[in-house]
């Protein structure tokens, strides 16, 4: 087949084939293709082993002849960019090794040569995580879901985890949970940041942390405006007495079950001065349960929110008994907080009214 040159202006500016982004530059159809793939080649968009499309594919996708194509592969085989076989199609060949970028990050290390422990505090053991269970349970679920489940639905949630959810809370955790209350939020941070939103936007300007924590929540709700004056510890966990002398506080919170690092329970006489302090002052309590589930060197302790459902904002997460990754956890809220939570989140639906301009 005679080519004809090509004006590369004359062609879009990214081509795509199937699955393979190209941008075709110079003169010469065959040419360019030969240059893009060397390049994306080189430069480790196409990683050694990988798969190319086959000719007739990328002709198509390109709008250009199959024999265009066939000729770049070939070209690009005899120079040892490219493998061609017989039943396996053409592949990227193993030994051209993607050139790093200047400034570039390193690519991670090989499998075989990762550290054999992950030390990492807070992590389950990902590798637990129950892949069986959870596929049973999506299928089931998918089979029964109505098209409408979708949708962008309930900002609180689908009724049905949250239902599912109350159900649980109130058996383990002894948590007052009704689903019109809870909501469904992506990790504890989301959570926080809704309520940290909440408490600046009904005046209040400080929320009283544990003296030892993470200091990411501090940083979101400082990020917010809020400062974050510390409660000291020991061995009965958070000092509320001192909640009294830190000034104008809105809200503190708190890890009741398992204090994060120290591993302490609050004492039963400090979580009763928590929900008084609470109802005294107009205040709120944030209870992180980050993990109130798992216990094994004491008594079941339930949660601080089972002392006042009113004054205690309680958060959840899978993060621990499942995955992290999943990002998934929730809210039980004072009834009286829900709307505003709500409209933080951004599913508040006032309408919308369009005007047109001639």
């Amino acid at each position: 087949m005679t080519e004809h040159p090509v004006d590369s202006a004359a062609l879009p500016a990214a081509l795509l084939g199937a699955d393979l982004h190209l941008e075709l530059r110079g003169r010469g159809l065959r040419r360019g293709l030969i240059d893009a793939l060397r390049e994306a080649v080189r430069t480790g968009r196409l990683t050694p082993g990988a798969g190319l499309p086959p000719s007739r594919s990328l002709a198509a996708d390109l709008g250009i002849a199959r024999s265009t194509v066939s000729a770049a592969y070939a070209e690009l085989v005899a120079e040892g960019w490219l493998t061609a076989q017989q039943g396996s199609g053409t592949r990227v060949a193993e030994r051209a090794a993607p050139r790093r970028a200047e400034g570039a990050p390193r690519p991670a290390p090989p499998a075989g040569h990762r550290p054999a422990y992950n030390l990492l505090t807070g992590s389950p053991n990902l590798a637990e995580f129950p892949r069986r269970q959870w596929l049973a349970c999506a299928r089931r679920a998918l089979s029964s879901t109505p098209h409408d489940a979708f949708a962008l639905g309930d900002a609180l949630g689908r009724v049905e985890l949250r239902t599912a959810l109350a159900e649980y809370l109130a058996r383990a955790r002894g948590v007052h949970a009704d689903p019109s209350r809870i909501v469904v939020c992506s990790g504890f941070h989301h959570g926080l940041m809704l309520v940290a939103r909440v408490l600046r936007a009904r005046q209040v300007r400080a929320v009283a942390v544990e003296s030892y924590g993470l200091d990411v929540y501090r940083e979101q709700l400082t990020g917010a405006g809020l400062r974050t004056p510390a409660l000291d510890l020991d061995g009965h966990g958070a000092r509320i007495g001192e909640l009294a002398g830190l000034g104008a506080v809105g809200a503190v919170l708190l890890t009741p079950a398992h204090q994060f690092p120290t591993g302490v329970a609050l004492h039963p006489e400090r979580r009763a001065a928590a929900v008084d302090w609470a109802r005294a002052t107009g205040g709120l309590v944030l209870e992180d349960d980050y993990d109130g589930e798992f216990r094994y060197d004491r008594q079941p302790v339930g949660a601080l929110q089972g002392l006042d459902p009113e004054r205690v904002v309680y958060f959840g997460t899978a993060s621990k008994s499942l995955a992290p990754g999943l990002r998934l956890a929730w809210m039980v809220l004072p009834g009286d907080l829900v709307p505003e939570i709500v409209a933080a989140k951004g599913g508040a639906w006032t309408g919308c009214r369009v005007r047109w301009i001639s």
